[in-house]
């Protein structure tokens, strides 16, 4: 039986594919690639070793104390039926087949088909155990939760996921690009609508990178990760996107609208002068963006740089309820040539209280394990995202030990 708890386990290595299904639905018993992957780098690093021989650039360390006892998670059993978040996905297939390695009687459907939005709307209908949101609930989503679909003791948001949005484009022959905070809010707001603007321009030291115009790729679907980008053009460029934040695209006109991260990846990708946004780990082979956080600093996704912003930026701030470890990013905090500055916290939202106790040994087993040290290299791994800090992460086991 495999140990997912275990001394030695470091998060080197390269991400898995990215997955094209919408469903994610994985049993011990299937020989899927994933699966395999997941098991062989447990079992790599619980024996001490490295599945690759060097950790790839700009990876987070995420080993576990040689302290860390073994837990046995073999003797959980049950379906769990969850979905939303498609900045999650890549993630969740790889701590679905990591855990269901040894746990062979739990079952895991996760359907990022949906989005944020949809996962959202599927959990307060009561259909979900629990939603992946990009965004915590609003006030109005925490009180439907309460008084409806967990009762009076409510629903908790726990940031298991930290990544960044990246800003894809397609420019042929173009391989580095920087783009300022101003120069993304009037892109995204069709006031420079050719490459070769000024702005853009200046950017990039005086050099005009393209010619020819751009054509915006944003989500049509309800989106946390359009919630994430909104949140930092808001605050940083208010003077040039004039928007509330929200999880709905506020531009009309020239943008092409599409279904999930994997639409926007895959429109942008197909075209040319092409430009979007989605969660770093869906992205592929496209070219991201560096973007400005001062005049002359402009900063490459990485996971160290996530971290570093996290740690700068992010603070608890309660829905209320007793557990709830909602986060607010302040985005002008980050001006530091060591952080991202559009860094994406993904939420597992759950009831405080469960209908019947084998759904809530389930349920709080995996989400356990996703907020441990071994489940954040398993995403760092195959999702490349980077790890939640450890007092995070020991704040959502005290409120998954509140669940009842």
């Amino acid at each position: 039986m495999l140990p997912l708890y275990c001394p030695g386990w470091g998060p080197s290595g390269s991400r898995l594919a990215h997955h094209e299904r919408d469903t994610v639905k994985f049993r011990t018993a299937a020989a899927s690639g994933v699966l395999a992957a997941a098991t062989v780098l447990a079992l790599a690093a619980c024996a001490g070793g490295d599945t690759s021989g060097a950790e790839p650039s700009g990876s987070a360390s995420a080993s576990a104390s040689p302290t860390t006892p073994a837990v046995d998670y073999s003797k959980l059993a049950g379906t769990i039926t969850a979905g939303g978040s498609s900045a999650q996905a890549n993630a969740q297939a790889a701590w679905t087949a990591a855990l269901t390695a040894q746990a062979t009687g739990v079952t895991i459907n996760y359907d990022k088909s949906q989005g944020s939005g949809g996962g959202v709307t599927n959990f307060l209908g009561g259909t979900y155990d629990f939603a992946g949101s990009d965004s915590p609930l609003n006030a109005d989503q925490t009180a439907q939760a309460a008084s409806g679909t967990c009762g009076p003791d409510g629903a908790v948001n726990l940031p298991v996921y930290l990544d960044g949005v990246a800003i894809v484009y397609n420019l042929p022959g173009v391989t580095e690009l920087n783009l300022s905070g101003s120069t993304l809010a009037k892109i995204f707001n069709l006031q420079i609508t050719d490459w070769s603007d000024p702005a853009i321009t200046a950017d990039n030291g005086g050099t005009e990178v393209a010619s020819g115009p751009i054509q915006t790729v944003a989500r049509s679907d309800g989106s946390g990760t359009t919630a994430t980008f909104a949140n930092y053009l808001t605050q940083v460029n208010k003077a040039d996107w004039p928007y509330e934040a929200s999880n709905k695209w506020p531009v009309a006109g020239n943008v092409s609208a599409q279904q999930g991260g994997s639409g926007v990846v895959n429109t942008v990708k197909a075209g040319t002068g092409t430009i979007g946004y989605a969660d770093h780990s869906a992205i592929g082979d496209l070219t991201a963006a560096s973007i400005g956080v001062s005049a002359d600093d402009f900063v490459a996704f990485s996971a160290d740089a996530v971290t570093a912003a996290f740690a700068s930026a992010a603070t608890t701030a309660s829905n209320g309820v007793e557990g709830d470890l909602s986060q607010k990013i302040d985005y002008t905090k980050l001006t530091s040539a060591d952080t991202y500055p559009i860094p994406l916290v993904s939420y597992d939202i759950i009831c405080k209280t469960f209908k019947n106790s084998a759904q809530t040994e389930v349920t709080t087993g995996y989400l356990s394990f996703i907020a441990s040290e071994q489940g954040q290299a398993v995403a760092a791994k195959n999702a490349g995202s980077a790890p939640l800090p450890q007092d995070i992460l020991d704040q959502i086991n005290d409120t998954l030990a509140m669940v009842k």
